[in-house]
């Protein structure tokens, strides 16, 4: 079976299964993925804290639009640095350089948001805590989200190919050439 593939200057053919026509995702679409797996995460994280602090069988996880561009924007740049540094740095030196960086990135926003009474977060209640913005106590969960995020997130959406052959809707065409197929190689 045989795949029409377009080339800039004839149409010529492609066994089916090949990518010839998929594209990494852009910067935009990675960080509309980040940005909605920061959310959903901050969710999560903040539903599973009100239970181990209050015992809040409700699990009421909060955060705030502002969550979108503030996780969407850090983990692109993370997906920089991790680019930059996955052959120079071991694991964990990255993780921890990553676990700064966060460490910045919450400061600078909050401080930000602060200054038009729109910071989501306070932190005044922490024995660490700095200006109320960010706050040493979770300097274990933020260097373990750096660990999954590189190791899963970043790494995965990486992997990500569009097809921009491929029509919306389209039944029956070869798995291979589908929308949001993960590079294997």
């Amino acid at each position: 079976m045989v795949a029409s593939v377009k080339s800039p200057k004839t149409r010529q053919q492609a066994p089916v299964g090949t990518m010839a026509s998929a594209e990494p995702l852009t910067a935009l679409s990675r960080w509309y993925l980040y940005a909605i797996h920061g959310y959903f995460c901050e969710v999560m994280f903040t539903a599973a804290w009100e239970f181990v602090v209050n015992f809040n069988w409700k699990f009421p996880g909060v955060t705030s639009v502002w969550a979108l561009f503030i996780y969407g924007t850090s983990i692109l740049i993370v997906e920089r640095m991790y680019l930059r540094l996955r052959g120079r740095c071991p694991l964990l030196v990255r993780c921890l350089i990553y676990t700064l960086w966060t460490y910045l990135w919450e400061f600078t926003t909050g401080f930000i948001l602060r200054q038009f009474n729109a910071c989501p977060w306070d932190y005044s209640q922490f024995d660490f805590d700095f200006m109320g913005l960010i706050t040493l106590e979770y300097a274990v969960p933020w260097f373990c989200g750096a660990l999954i995020m590189e190791q899963f997130i970043i790494r995965n959406t990486l992997r990500l190919r569009f097809d921009k052959d491929a029509e919306p809707g389209e039944l029956g065409g070869p798995p291979a050439l589908a929308n949001g197929h993960v590079k294997t190689d």
